[in-house]
């Protein structure tokens, strides 16, 4: 459970109808395993002691009794599990003389409360208005196996010693219905919720619970555990497939569908809680917790774990911007591609820009941006022949990047110029008194600065703008030149982190072929570089991930420290989990210390960036998602990863 992962489970047993005894040890055997998994919150199906197509038995007290019997096996038999259990059985009332069909919250021996369904399903293949009566009124605690239990339609179990990890129940038709209990709870704080299900199988049902399930999850910014009664129900009319799904934020973690067993994942509690935190539109119950819960028949009942850590098993992409599928994700890069096209189509037409001027250097980010620009060209039905693409030579430049942009620029069909600007630096360094020997910051950042003034001016001329080329990594760590790189009239890589720029130019080289294709391989191939240092050997003789680091690392931090907002030892430990096959914990931990000193340090060139589309998930804007202050100290965040190595 460190950093608010909590292991969850749902479990389907092996029943036999109607034999609780039986049916008792199956879920004694599914609660013990699960304990030894390290699961630390498990649900079962729906009516699971008793079978749920027991039909009029349940009407029977010997069934009843025996079901009460199997609780108390149970109970007694897993009292020693540090596991909350919710399993399904049903519960006389004996105050009102109804039946009604509940789940049982239990730890440790002691039965922590009873939830009862409400919305009872009475059509189709569904007869349970025959034996069963909604709970959504009750508001009482009755006597179970000797125990006095609270019995409310909706209750939230609040973890003491994990305090994000809220528990609420609801149970299968809740789901189906246009107001799912759930929703409640969660505005009361729940973050797991947990159904118990009982959910036939019939051609395509499943894609549809799958769908019900991520959609609750992702409306209520909770983790969901949906466990299915399956093997061993009657088979007289219906089948029962066991899906299990736990699904976390609109995203399936894991399912598993025609078995019996176990379905665990690890839910992230800690994220979600900052998720809610976050969006504004997540109200809780307009009145203080403990009214909102009388108001709604919330009951809320504390329990404890033991707070040993939480083995991840949980898949961690090392690229988190990035798909995994490659179908989906050259749907993503199309997508991308398009978006920001259609922010460039829209300003060039507001403008009435004759032009576009992009600075092409044959690296891969003016790359992207000059197909973005000429994506945003065929848009507007326009010749590219509006696009100028200025390459500008200096000390660094190479003859494989100079050719590159040329033919890229010629391929594309663009307006293709080149401006050496190596005397007109030579004569800045004149007028200010900087040698050319001392290759200093100074020496770096008056070329780019020169290269972004011929671009204005150039525009200037033309009556067009500056299409600006730094993405989201360099602006996360500040590698750009203030006033330099750094500025542009329109920044359309400005949200695609450098892992991301890579996957659409190779998009764009497999999808175009020819020649085209070829000369984007070799861009791609071309080691990532400012080319503001003279070559060595007509080699690139500077490599960006050399001075700050592999931009695979610091686009995972980028997205875990800012779009989740977790804490830096958080981010270290995923980082470990899915990139520690690949990279040491020193120069995992080396490189996350550049990676926050810079991005505090470096803020104030993200608090005057021109503007660009967001694109997806995480944006630096200061118009946008992110407001820092710029003389912000990192001292809190360096200080939590001491320690580490």
């Amino acid at each position: 459970m460190k950093d608010g992962f909590v292991k969850v489970a749902a479990g389907t047993p092996k029943i036999r109808v109607a034999d609780c005894g039986y049916n008792a040890g199956q879920i004694i055997a599914l609660m013990k395993e699960a304990a030894v998994q390290g699961v630390k919150v498990l649900a079962l199906p729906e009516l699971c002691v008793t079978g749920y197509t027991c039909g009029d038995l349940f009407l029977q007290p010997t069934l009843l009794d025996g079901a009460e019997r199997a609780l108390e096996r149970i109970l007694t038999e897993t009292a020693e599990l540090d596991l909350l259990t919710a399993l399904g059985m049903p519960v006389r009332s004996r105050w009102d003389n109804k039946l009604y069909n509940c789940a049982v919250v239990i730890q440790k021996g002691s039965i922590l409360g009873l939830v009862p369904k409400t919305y009872i399903p009475n059509y189709g293949e569904f007869y349970e208005g025959r034996w069963f009566t909604s709970g959504c009124e009750i508001d009482a605690a009755i006597e179970l196996c000797g125990q006095y239990v609270c019995f409310y339609p909706h209750s939230v179990f609040e973890c003491e010693s994990l305090p994000n990890l809220v528990v609420g129940v609801e149970l299968c038709e809740d789901l189906w219905a246009p107001e799912p209990p759930s929703t409640a709870l969660a505005r009361c704080g729940a973050t797991l919720i947990l159904n118990l299900s009982a959910s036939d199988e019939v051609a395509g049902k499943a894609d549809y619970r799958r769908s019900l399930v991520t959609g609750q999850s992702a409306r209520c910014l909770c983790g969901y555990v949906y466990a299915d009664a399956g093997t061993g129900e009657s088979s007289t009319d219906l089948v029962f497939s066991g899906h299990n799904i736990v699904a976390e934020n609109g995203t399936p973690l894991t399912e598993k569908r025609f078995g019996a067993g176990l379905t665990a994942a690890e839910i992230d509690v800690n994220r979600l809680v900052h998720e809610r935190q976050r969006i504004n539109t997540f109200t809780p119950i307009p009145q203080t917790p403990i009214e909102a819960a009388h108001a709604l028949g919330i009951g809320r009942t504390p329990f404890s774990l033991d707070m040993a850590d939480t083995t991840l098993t949980r898949p961690i992409s090392p690229t988190p911007f990035i798909p995994a599928d490659e179908t989906h994700r050259a749907e993503r890069c199309e997508e991308i591609l398009t978006i920001a096209a259609l922010g460039l189509k829209k300003r060039l037409e507001h403008t009435n820009a004759s032009c576009a001027v992009v600075g092409l250097s044959g690296g891969l980010d003016s790359t992207l941006a000059i197909l973005i620009t000429a994506k945003a060209f065929d848009m507007l039905g326009r010749d590219r022949k509006g696009i100028l693409a200025v390459t500008m030579p200096c000390f660094g430049t190479t003859r494989r990047t100079r050719s590159n942009a040329e033919v890229l620029a010629l391929e594309l069909g663009t307006d293709f110029r080149e401006v050496n600007i190596g005397d007109a630096v030579k004569q800045h360094f004149a007028d200010i008194g900087q040698s050319m020997e001392d290759q200093s910051v100074t020496f770096e950042n008056a070329q780019a600065r020169e290269r972004t003034q011929v671009l204005m001016d150039l525009a200037n001329q033309r009556g067009g703008l500056v299409i600006g080329t730094g993405d989201l990594s360099e602006l996360a760590l500040g590698w750009a030149t203030y006033n330099g790189d750094h500025m542009s009239m329109y920044a359309v890589n400005a949200s695609i982190p450098k892992t991301l720029v890579r996957h659409l130019v190779a998009y764009e080289a497999n999808r175009m072929g020819g020649r085209i294709g070829d000369v984007l391989q070799d861009i791609l191939d071309t080691p990532v570089s400012p080319e503001l240092l003279p070559p060595k050997d007509g080699e690139i003789s500077q490599r960006t991930e050399d001075l700050v680091g592999p931009y695979e690392l610091h686009d995972f931090y980028l997205y875990y420290a800012v779009r989740w907002g977790f804490p830096p030892r958080k981010v270290f430990r995923l980082a470990v989990h899915a990139l520690g096959d690949r990279y040491d914990r020193e120069t995992l931990l080396k490189w996350l210390k550049n990676f926050y000193r810079r991005f505090f340090s470096q803020q104030f060139k993200r608090s005057c960036l021109p503007d660009g589309p967001k694109v997806g998930s995480v944006t630096l804007s200061p118009r946008g998602d992110w407001r820092m202050p710029s003389d912000a100290a990192a001292k809190l965040w360096l200080d939590e990863l001491e320690g580490l190595e």
